[in-house]
């Protein structure tokens, strides 16, 4: 089972020049910014502090790069987009500087998606996710703030994400609880344990 032993922060990026350029895979987190997206890269690494969590959403306008277990890849956290508070310039700036990543990073190499579990994703969700399908990376959703919900809520919110962003039973989508952390190593292992592979063919092969 793939753990994270450690992670820190390396650097925050507006435009490409900027970007690590190690060749190490990226793994790209993205969300609307209260989502709590800050609050899960924390959970999932163990660094209460790692991500700062900002009391004001939308605060994030940077790209931050975290280098995970000594050189192993890197856990890249988007800007959050959707804050209604901000002009219409700033929501554009996000969004050339989130699509600027996307497009062509050969080193990312899965875009996790976090949508709030308690209610239907909004049309930038759904936007978001036909850009990371657009530019053909691996998807992986994770709903977010999955403790305030039922069992039976829980079966009815994952019907009504499938069916808001038409997924197919292929795509990967997982409920999680920053607060509680209820499965956080089994989530660990499924997002980041073959990002040192390849896959050719179908089959997965080490680097």
């Amino acid at each position: 089972m793939f753990k994270i032993k450690n992670a820190d922060f390396v650097i925050s990026a507006v435009k490409k020049n900027q970007y690590p350029q190690t060749g190490l895979p990226e793994v790209a987190f993205v969300g609307r910014s209260n989502v709590g997206k800050s609050s899960i890269i924390n959970a999932l690494t163990n660094r209460r502090k790692l991500a700062k969590v900002s009391q004001t959403p939308g605060k994030t306008r940077l790209i931050n790069f975290f280098i995970i277990n000594n050189n192993e890849f890197y856990l890249v956290d988007l800007p959050g987009y959707g804050y209604a508070k901000v002009s219409k310039a700033e929501k554009e700036s996000w969004g050339k500087t989130i699509e600027t990543y996307l497009k062509g990073r050969e080193e990312l190499k899965r875009v996790i998606l976090l949508v709030d579990s308690r209610h239907k994703p909004t049309a930038d969700d759904i936007q978001m996710h036909e850009w990371i399908k657009f530019y053909g990376y691996d998807e992986v959703i994770i709903a977010t703030k999955s403790d305030k919900l039922s069992n039976n809520e829980q079966k009815k919110s994952e019907k009504v994400i499938r069916e808001t962003l038409k997924l197919t039973k292929e795509d990967k989508l997982y409920f999680f609880s920053s607060l509680n952390k209820k499965g956080k190593d089994e989530l660990v292992d499924k997002l980041f344990c073959d990002i040192n592979s390849n896959v050719i063919d179908g089959e997965v092969t080490s680097n």
